[in-house]
């Protein structure tokens, strides 16, 4: 089968173009850098369709959650020992947090936005909401596992504000942010898994 770049091809795992021994999926309007060496099943992947989302919610799983997670923390931790409180930090080094803390946050809101925008598979205006559109991600990866929890999302949302509000007088809230993470993580991981698929080793062939 001769392939082209054609708008017409299916998505789906192909002989890579490159002349390497190993497969190469098409997306159906580009190559992307996922491969595979020959001796795996090719069956056409729901991985292959859903590449796009998976790569959104590959960078809301790193990017994302630290930093939206990672960011507040940092934010708030300087702020509780800015110049002139009662245990000051530095102010060269209170700065240099802050806006590490401010980029930080950038980030994570960008990036969660276009998690937003593959979950919905539209833009919209919530995807831009800084720092809570990773909580709309996680609502709606909770809604793709059919697991309609809202307790679960607005828990770790009342969790981070009393983290942000009483962290300075008790230093345990550090754990909230930590938590807030680790949840995430497991949910976008679990979704990530389930829209990969099976796995697709040619087992028969070793029979």
């Amino acid at each position: 089968m001769s392939l082209s770049t054609s708008i017409d091809v299916p998505p789906g795992w192909y002989p890579d173009p490159s002349g390497s021994r190993q497969w190469r999926v098409w997306t159906g309007t580009a190559w992307s850098e996922l491969t595979r060496p020959y001796g795996d099943v090719v069956q056409t992947p729901r991985f292959a369709t859903n590449l796009a989302l998976v790569q959104a919610l590959r960078r809301v799983l790193g990017a994302g959650v630290v930093g939206v997670v990672g960011g507040l923390g940092l934010l708030v931790g300087v702020l509780a020992h800015w110049p002139g409180t009662a245990h000051p930090a530095p102010e060269w080094f209170a700065l240099a947090a802050s806006n590490t803390a401010v980029a930080l946050l950038f980030v994570g809101t960008v990036v969660c936005a276009f998690g937003v925008k593959e979950l919905k598979g539209h833009w919209s205006l919530d995807a831009f909401l800084p720092g809570i559109n990773l909580f709309i991600a996680s609502a709606l990866v909770t809604q793709r596992l059919g697991r309609l929890r809202a307790w679960r999302v607005v828990s770790e949302v009342v969790l981070l504000v009393v983290f942000a509000m009483s962290s300075r007088d008790d230093l345990w809230l550090f754990a909230g942010p930590m938590i807030v993470a680790y949840v995430e993580t497991s949910w976008i991981g679990t979704l990530i898994d389930q829209l990969n698929g099976p796995s697709t080793i040619d087992e028969e062939s070793a029979s």
